[in-house]
């Protein structure tokens, strides 16, 4: 009977074992295959700056930071970015505020960690002071296996910095990762678990430094999962529709934001 025992654990064994190896190789596989596809690449680059809504109404200055997402790798015109469609709708405003006039500008970089955030603050604080920024980080940080805290950190000090300088900031935090479909299970999975761990970091690191938190993850992430439209022909970026999804997932923070910097209707 013992001598059975010890061959049934040791077959256990073998196989867990096998298992495990079979998984790392697996992963290893589908990483490697996910790194070689093309991805999209950015089209406007630092171009992305314009104006929206009557020359005559109070001005609003927003900005991005972050990665791709700021400067909306993934669509070619202006408006399906997440910063253009979020110009639109605070140009629009609400019967309560009005019209805006609001000049819009990013210092987003594709490929940007949350480490390169300290040079984007940097930059956004030339010149005229934004009143409004937003920034789209984390995802680079995750699938590139830095430490969720360590970036979080970076991300809070970025925050820290803006809100000591009397702009407002909007954190959209790191989006779902499991929705993508550049990576197949299960490393679409393991890039879920990656994000989330990311995103729940980056929130206690952005309310503690005096900015807001909007979850992409959270509020978006089963629109992606659902619609593979929301995503441009890479499969990871989003598309016009998914860009769109994120903006109004924003919105209301950032025309809470908008009104606490002070520029409603009747300006400053």
């Amino acid at each position: 009977m013992t001598s059975l025992a010890g061959r049934i654990s040791k077959a256990t064994a073998t196989t867990m074992l096998a298992g495990a190896v079979g998984g790392v190789a697996l992963l290893a596989g589908e990483a490697i295959a996910a790194k070689g596809r093309r991805y999209a690449k950015p089209t406007m680059g630092l171009a992305l700056r314009t104006s929206m809504g009557p020359g005559s109404a109070p001005v609003l200055r927003l900005v991005l930071l972050g990665d791709a997402a700021a400067i909306g790798v993934g669509v070619e015109w202006l408006s399906e970015t997440v910063g253009g469609q979020l110009a639109r709708m605070l140009a629009e405003g609400t019967p309560q505020t009005g019209e805006r006039h609001v000049l819009l500008s990013s210092v987003g970089v594709a490929g940007s960690r949350s480490s390169d955030l300290s040079t984007q603050v940097a930059r956004a604080l030339l010149g005229e002071r934004p009143d409004v920024a937003v920034v789209l980080i984390g995802q680079n940080d995750a699938t590139t296996l830095r430490s969720p805290e360590e970036s979080a950190q970076y991300l809070g000090a970025a925050v820290r910095r803006l809100r000591e300088s009397g702009v407002q900031v909007v954190v959209g935090t790191c989006p779902d990762l499991g929705a993508v479909r550049s990576a197949a299970p299960p490393l679409r999975q393991l890039a879920g678990w990656l994000g989330r761990r990311m995103a729940r970091a980056q929130a206690a690191e952005v309310r503690e430094a005096g900015g807001v938190v909007v979850s992409l993850g959270e509020e978006t992430g089963a629109v992606f999962r659902a619609d593979a439209g929301t995503l441009c022909y890479d499969g990871f970026h989003p598309s016009a529709d998914g860009y769109r999804v994120w903006a109004h997932a924003l919105y209301p923070a950032v025309e809470q934001a908008a009104l606490a910097a002070g520029r409603p209707a009747s300006g400053r």
